[in-house]
């Protein structure tokens, strides 16, 4: 006969079967499903779990140290997994041991048979068999171990995640700064205050999940609830509540105390950054309070547990707590608005007097003061005459426009591409020279044929750079290049002698060389020929085994790596290309500039040059910026060869206590600055991220006295983007920051020209200039920074008030309209302010750009001065007009002969014929192959008018 069938109005019985649970059949019980088909379930599952997740990490960590081990970073990898480890291991077995023996706990004795008794009227009324009820307690005895142990696993990933606070705060130096508030070394909030906070927050979680998995076995023992009350708890399930709650308000008072409470330092509020006066007077003591109360709350609930009235004390203290806390956040609100607003002044001035002086000092600038310059000299042929470095460096060409050139004329094939212009100085016939240059990169998106060999075996590198100086133009408007072509021939005394470019800011994909396919160089000649090439260099890992092409070709997940015959003994593969990426992972501990340039050093190689930065966001006092950081150095200098992707790092200031900390952590891995090779050395430049953010902030920070900076009286700002706006409404494009550029100059005071990054302030809603900051960039001044300012009883016109002039002069709109009417686009250049002794100079370039064309040329420039605009084919030209002297400052303008009209024609053609070309290639990316056929008409026909042309030619 069959068991009868439990009553259908029991509760729990309904709810058991609406939610789907069925008795399990007795043959299954019984083990009569066939075993095997399981086990292959399980089996197949493991299989797949190992090659879709366990081999890819595996792989991924052996490729990361064989490429560790080549560029000479293993304490790098090595650092991090015993860190990680290190951490991560005692963390997850204290995880484990405090939730499995809370779990222990709370299921031990009477409590488990308790549950157990319960568990089994229900089963039987649910109809379970004693079969499934063996395998319903096996399940839950598995929980109770794999339950703990997962969340143990979690715990001990987050915190493994968090190995390198760990380690800082291990090798921590002090600054030798004080806070002005509790007078602790600020080395304590940039290493100790983030261990606290990590070691409080994992405590507060630990408790947290103990009690999620004590309570509901609690809770299932209980009492039933009846009407009115609560399910009654034993006492020592009200013991394990009350300790697990107690220790939960304990963390919690010392989270307060050693956390919240030096936290108030770092707070963001109008005007300043930091503590308060209501702070120091209200909040610090309410949260002193807050902590006691926690405190005795626990100690309460302890108390209660033992008289067995655990729920109603605990409830009692939670509301305590909350209204503390809620006192705590009002009262400072109150005293805020009733006592410090109306007196904000003289409340706040002496935490004012700390926030100027903690950010000066954060942010590098504590020794910085103006240099007053002296009243207007005024321009003329011997101030230019003895400023002549700087007038020949005035950088004319915009790297936007420069950019589209150098694409046009000297990309020579489609899959090379130059990606970024970059300043820097070189010393070409005994003279510094500021010049402009660009890599040749190749750009595996654009070859013709895509696919493996391709890709990964025969176009391998980019090729060569162009470099030219910054203000040379030819007469057909064009840079003019000392570096260019391929293979790249120079004009002056600076020579490339590798110019393979394996490593830059595009190469983002593995190469394999060499290898049996030949490696693309350049195109020679006409038709298919070419130059090919066989790598040579140091970098890259061997794959001279089976197993290292098996190990890679899971990486890449790329079987041909394995399978292709083109890879011989001596193939390497070449991976983390792509400059930032590479010297991010070999240095994580730093954050990257920007803007990575290119050198040639003296040898003839290429070498990639990167800033980085040791940053925190925990230094007492001071003004945050984006991502609240509010402390930074330009600590580590970067060299990546272009060649072999070999790896150089430079320790570039001592005095920084995070770079210190970093450096007892890995030994030996930062260089001294003074072993960089001295042609490298000479090619080091003040970086502009940080000379962005600490001119920004000098803009408001040179105000020290508190009741002026209260007021924001002397308030200085960084000009707009009048600079390139113009008529036509088009910009040439820049840099993104606005009025920050490298020049060659002397600075007041000084005896010989030097690079500098200068940027001009004007004071707040004003468009006057009111001074000048620049970073000097040359031998032992390296990093100093300078400020000059105009006197106060002198006005000085800032850019806007000169756009404006420029806008209003009749011969530039006339010159600018006539241009826009003939089917070009005018292009208004950067607006550079050139400091010259006592005067300022205002140049802006105009280029011209046929419509639907590629190829800006410039050709004039506009020079300000004052209320006078000049505008002219050249600089001196410009500068001539601004004196009314051209025959002093340009040569004569020669009369046009027969032959100079002819070769003024055939630029005029040759201008013609670039643009027809340019129109035809763009038709022919977009399939206008109607266009494309209607341009190369054009061309031929304009090319057979050039052959006339130079037919008749004498």
């Amino acid at each position: 006969m069959s068991e009868p069938m439990p009553p259908d109005d029991d509760p729990i019985i309904r709810g058991i079967r609406n939610a789907g649970i069925r008795p399990l059949p007795p043959r299954a019980i019984a083990g009569e499903v066939r075993p095997r088909r399981g086990r292959w379930i399980w089996a197949l599952l493991l299989v797949v779990v190992a090659l879709f997740l366990i081999v890819p990490a595996v792989a991924g960590r052996l490729a990361d140290w064989l490429w560790y081990r080549e560029i000479g970073f293993e304490r790098v990898f090595f650092t991090k997994i015993v860190a990680q480890w290190a951490l991560a291991l005692p963390a997850g077995l204290v995880a484990f041991a405090f939730l499995y023996g809370n779990a222990r706990i709370a299921l031990a004795g009477p409590a488990r048979r308790e549950i157990q008794s319960r568990f089994g009227d229900l089963y039987t009324r649910a109809g379970f068999t004693d079969a499934a009820r063996s395998l319903l307690d096996g399940v839950t005895r598995v929980l109770t171990i794999a339950g703990p142990a997962l969340l143990a696993l979690f715990f001990a990933l987050v915190l493994a995640a968090e190995w390198r606070t760990i380690l800082q705060f291990v090798y921590r130096t002090p600054f030798g700064v004080a806070d002005p508030v509790f007078g602790r070394d600020v080395s304590y909030y940039v290493f100790t205050l983030p261990v606290l906070e990590l070691a409080t927050s994992a405590a507060l979680w630990l408790l947290v999940l103990a009690l999620i998995i004590a309570l509901p076995i609690h809770l299932a023992r209980a009492e039933p609830a009846r009407r009115g009350r609560l399910p009654a708890l034993g006492m020592g399930a009200q013991a394990q509540l009350a300790v697990l709650a107690a220790l939960w308000l304990l963390v919690v008072a010392l989270r307060i105390h050693f956390v919240d409470i030096p936290g108030l330092l770092f707070g963001a509020h109008v005007p300043f950054t930091g503590a308060r006066y209501v702070d120091l007077r209200i909040r610090i003591p309410a949260l002193h309070v807050l902590s006691v109360a926690a405190l005795v709350g626990g100690l309460l609930i302890v108390w209660g547990a033992t008289r067995g009235r655990l729920v109603a004390t605990a409830a009692r203290v939670v509301v305590a707590y909350l209204v503390v806390a809620l006192l705590a956040a009002v009262v400072p609100a109150i005293v805020q608005r009733l006592a410090v607003q109306p007196n904000e002044l003289a409340r706040e001035t002496p935490q004012i007097v700390n926030h100027i002086r903690a950010t000066r000092q954060a942010w590098g600038i504590d020794g910085l003061e103006p240099s007053e310059l002296p009243m207007a000299t005024p321009l003329t042929p011997e101030l230019i005459a003895r400023n002549r470095e700087t007038i020949d460096n005035v950088r004319l060409w915009d790297r936007e426009p420069l950019l589209q050139t150098f694409g046009q004329i000297q990309s020579i094939r489609t899959y090379y591409d130059f990606v970024s212009v970059d300043d820097d100085r070189y010393r070409l016939g005994g003279q510094l020279r500021q010049v402009l240059l660009a890599p040749r990169e190749l750009d595996t998106q654009s070859l013709p044929t895509r696919g493996f060999i391709n890709e990964h075996l025969t176009y391998t590198h980019g090729m060569g750079l162009t470099l030219g100086p910054s203000n040379a133009v030819t007469p057909e408007g064009l840079p003019v290049l000392f570096i260019k072509d391929l293979p790249p021939a120079s004009s002056v005394d600076v020579r490339v002698t590798r110019p393979e470019i394996y490593y830059g800011e595009l190469s983002n994909d593995f190469v394999l060389a060499p290898s049996r396919q030949r490696e693309f160089d350049f195109p020679a000649g006409e038709g298919d020929a070419a130059v090919y090439s066989q790598y040579d260099g140091r970098g890259g890992v061997p794959l001279g085994s089976f197993l290292r092409r098996l190990l890679f070709a899971v990486r890449f997940g790329s079987l041909n790596i394995l399978l292709s015959s083109d890879l011989t003994d001596r193939t390497r593969i070449l991976y983390y290309r792509d400059i930032r990426e590479r010297a991010a992972r070999a240095l994580p501990f730093v954050l990257f500039d920007r803007d990575p340039y290119l050198v040639i050093a003296a040898d003839g190689r290429l070498k990639w040059m990167l800033d980085a930065y040791t940053t925190s966001d925990r230094y007492p006092y001071a003004r945050g910026v984006g991502g609240g950081v509010n402390y930074m150095r330009n600590s580590v200098k970067v060299v990546i060869d272009a060649y072999d992707g070999s790896v150089r790092a430079y320790r570039a200031d001592t005095r920084d206590p995070i770079i210190r900390t970093i450096d007892r952590m890995y030994p030996g891995l930062l260089l001294p600055l003074d072993s960089m090779p001295a042609d490298l050395r000479a090619h080091v430049r003040y970086p502009q991220d940080l000379f962005g953010l600490q001119s920004a902030l000098y803009a408001t920070y040179h105000m020290v006295n508190p009741e002026t900076f209260y007021h924001r009286e002397d308030e200085w700002q960084i000009p707009g983007g009048a600079g390139s706006a113009g008529p036509s409404g088009t910009q040439s494009g820049g840099t993104g920051e606005a009025f920050m550029r490298h020049m060659v100059m002397r600075l007041p005071g000084q005896r010989d020209p030097e690079y500098v990054l200068m940027r001009p302030f004007t004071p707040r809603q004003k468009d006057n200039l009111a001074a000048w900051m620049v970073a000097r960039n040359d031998g032992a001044h390296y990093g100093e920074l300078a400020v000059y300012r105009f006197p106060r009883q002198r006005l000085v016109f800032g850019p806007d008030q000169i756009v404006n002039r420029i806008n209003q002069d009749t011969e530039v709109s006339r010159q600018i309209t006539l241009w826009d009417q003939r089917g070009s686009e005018v292009l208004r250049g950067e607006l550079l302010v050139l400091p010259v002794e006592g005067s300022l100079i205002y140049v802006q370039p105009l280029y011209l750009r046929a419509q639907g064309g590629r190829i800006p040329e410039l050709k004039r420039v506009i020079a300000a001065q004052e209320g006078q605009v000049a505008m002219g084919e050249t600089l001196d030209a410009a500068l001539a007009g601004l004196l009314g002297q051209s025959a002093e400052l340009a040569p004569p303008t020669p009369q046009p002969s027969e032959s100079t009209a002819t070769s003024t024609a055939s630029a005029a053609l040759t201008r013609r014929a670039l643009e027809h070309y340019d129109r035809a290639r763009a038709a022919q990316r977009a399939d206008d192959w109607a266009t494309y056929g209607e341009e190369m008409k054009k061309l031929g026909e304009v090319l057979r008018e050039l052959g006339q042309q130079r037919g008749a030619r004498p």
